[in-house]
């Protein structure tokens, strides 16, 4: 018996779903049962799908159409086809996708006719292939099936069926190919925008739902606009994809640009190979959806994880919270005991407010600025989110901004009657500030304390003179800084106070929470202003961050990320001088970061994640250090970092840095990521 199987899911991560999209009044599985229906050779046509409950919806739709199916094991796809194959009695076997909707009947009967016409085990369009994307056919006889079966085989070869029979040489195998090579075609259906060409395909052929493979080549010769949409998309790109590779492609369906946050842009690492998502984490440890597990020696939640990942001692304070109810009509106490702890820490501020966000923090804190002084115009040094207010010195001149952290942040959308409201100086250029605020009735002063490099020549302190002086508030945003080099913010370490000063990232440890403290004059001015949310009274925050700062106190943890940080810092400073590298080293010790000066620089950066990666590191050119990072963590780094800068040298010397990148180059700007 002939018997095509259709191997056929609903849980396909790109596109989930995908097999019961519809195309005209048809779903893809419908049309492919239908298009195949027609052929003569067929015995019979069986989908195969698994006892995944994503494939509920399928097999109802199977049953109510009466179309046969089989159902087997959702991670052994060749088990599946064995034990579909021997309970029908097949004897060849036609195997095609589900998201192969426009095969074409005829396509699979030459395939039929040139298989048991010719002594042979396997017949495919393969190596290299001919026939357009979604146009795959592969014919074999129930023998060989039964064999492949019987043998030792890796995860891939189970899943993906006729590996085996390819490269195994005891199976003879021929191949059929087209007669002029048409593989660029995409006519397949594994992203959203595969379903545009389909449909496009489709609608000009309807109400004939049986059009031919020439047909469709005819049509691409006609009007190859209608194939356009997909062909970005590289043929059995699956194959070759992670898991979180696939689910960012995913994302881009229903999410801006992917995802919620700018820093964990895959783009800014590894483009199509940064593993993008976690399924779990632990210590300095991440496991992607695969179950991957990588050491994290870059970003740790992006700085909001200074004690490591899933600390049990935060965790377990979490779980008792949320067993009480995490929300209620009433307020949680401990903010109270929150705000108790910070001003304990800080003895020149009296009142605290919270937020959940650093970006939050920072607006809260312009506002109350504002209300205060009377004033609107802002003198501003760093990075300080994504609020209107920040965005709009960027009014002014598009590149205000630039040397704050982030190039290239955009300002659409933004109010222009924000224009000439917010001002930037330099880090250490109280030059710079004394005109500003000379030229432009500044009412506050935000800045960073510190970030790529110390202040120098009594900076802080004479920003702070001249904010008395001119009666200006003045604003520590240590959302970054906070707790990494001090039990508080780094602003003790100088003994410079400021009016208002913001924490975040390390202060929950995690979980969601930023503060805003500050004198207490200042601060009685939030009531005159309606600065008020639901969520920044979710309960966990305040106690995550309760439980973090008893733990910091406890460990010290700001002496251990910082002595840490010094020797990251020591071992780039040697291998610089190891392979004469000009190389600059900036950032607080537990916040370092480096760049090697160079036209080439982002494609060693790149080349660094690469490598890195493939060693099971996540690594860039910073690291925020974390009191789950250890010495022997640190050698292991440090001895794939020599390997590395060892090729580095070799591509200033003359050797091309491009023929060692396995894609794209990282990207570095706001700008370049739109």
């Amino acid at each position: 018996m002939i018997g095509v199987i259709i191997q056929a899911r609903c849980e396909s991560i790109r596109f989930p779903n995908k097999v019961l999209s519809k195309i005209d009044n048809l779903t893809c599985i419908e049309f492919l049962v239908k298009r195949l229906s027609k052929s003569k050779l067929i015995d019979k046509i069986i989908v195969a799908t698994s006892e995944h409950k994503a494939n509920k919806k399928l097999i109802k739709l199977l049953r109510s159409n009466r179309i046969d199916y089989f159902i087997g094991s959702k991670d052994n796809v060749l088990e599946r086809y064995y034990k579909a194959a021997k309970i029908n009695n097949f004897d060849t076997i036609i195997r095609i996708t589900g998201d192969s909707p426009l095969i074409d009947y005829r396509v699979v009967d030459s395939y039929i006719k040139n298989f048991l016409n010719n002594k042979m085990d396997y017949l495919s369009d393969s190596s290299p292939e001919t026939y357009p994307d979604g146009m795959d056919v592969e014919v074999f006889n129930f023998k060989s099936l039964y064999k492949i079966f019987k043998m030792k085989s890796s995860k891939y070869q189970r899943e993906h069926v006729t590996p085996l029979l390819k490269e195994n040489k005891i199976f003879i195998k021929k191949k059929m190919q087209l007669y002029k090579d048409y593989s660029f075609l995409r006519i397949t259906l594994d992203e959203k925008k595969d379903l545009k060409t389909i449909k496009n395909i489709v609608d000009y052929f309807k109400p004939n739902i049986f059009f031919s493979l020439k047909d469709i080549i005819s049509l691409y010769k006609k009007k190859p606009k209608l194939f356009a949409s997909n062909t970005d998309i590289l043929r059995n790109e699956g194959a070759n994809l992670s898991s979180g590779q696939k689910f960012w492609k995913r994302a881009q369906n229903s999410i801006p640009d992917g995802n919620m946050f700018y820093s964990k842009n895959p783009k800014l690492f590894l483009p199509n190979f940064w593993p993008t998502y976690f399924n779990k984490a632990k210590g300095c440890n991440i496991w992607d959806l695969d179950n991957k597990k990588f050491t994290d020696f870059s970003l740790m939640g992006v700085g909001t994880n200074l004690l490591g990942y899933a600390r049990k001692e935060i965790d377990n304070e979490v779980k008792k919270a949320i067993s009480k109810s995490n929300m209620s009509s009433l307020n949680c106490p401990e903010e109270v005991l929150l705000a108790e702890k910070l001003i304990e820490l800080h003895p020149w501020a009296q009142k605290a407010k919270f937020a959940r966000t650093g970006g939050e923090a920072n607006a809260i804190a312009i506002r109350i600025s504002r209300t205060y002084s009377k004033k609107n115009n802002i003198a501003v040094c760093g990075y300080h989110g994504w609020h209107d207010w920040y965005l709009a010195a960027n009014l002014n001149n598009k590149d205000s901004l630039s040397s704050h952290l982030l190039p290239g942040l955009g300002s659409k959308g933004v109010s222009k009657n924000l224009k000439n409201t917010v001002f930037t100086f330099d880090f250490n250029d109280t030059q710079k500030l004394l005109k500003i605020i000379k030229n432009h009735n500044i009412g506050t002063v935000m800045m960073e304390v510190s970030r790529n490099h110390s202040p120098k020549n009594n900076f802080l302190k004479k920003v702070r003179e001249i904010c008395d002086k001119k009666n200006i508030v003045l604003v520590f945003d240590e959302c970054s800084s906070g707790f990494r080099e001090t039990n508080g913010g780094i602003h003790l370490k100088y003994d410079v106070n400021p009016d208002i000063c913001m924490f975040g990232k390390a202060l929950g440890n995690g979980y969601a929470i930023t503060s805003i403290i500050g004198k207490e004059m200042i601060m009685n001015k939030a009531t005159d202003s309606f600065i008020s949310s639901t969520f920044w009274s979710e309960r966990i925050g305040y106690v995550a961050a309760c439980e973090t700062l008893d733990l910091m106190e406890k460990t010290k943890s700001w002496d251990y990320v910082t002595k840490l940080g010094r020797k990251v810092k020591k071992e780039w400073a040697q291998l610089a001088l190891k392979y004469e590298l000009p190389v600059e080293i900036n950032g607080l010790d537990a916040l370092p970061n480096f760049i090697i000066k160079s036209k080439n620089f982002m494609k060693y950066k790149t080349y660094l994640s690469q490598e890195m990666l493939k060693n099971n590191f996540l690594c860039s050119n910073a690291v925020y250090i974390s009191t789950a990072h250890n010495n022997k963590i640190l050698q292991d780094y440090i001895k794939l970092l020599d390997k590395i800068f060892i090729t580095i040298k070799e591509c200033e010397e003359g050797k091309n840095i491009n023929n060692l990148l396995d894609g794209e180059v990282c990207q570095s700007s706001f700008k370049r990521l739109n």
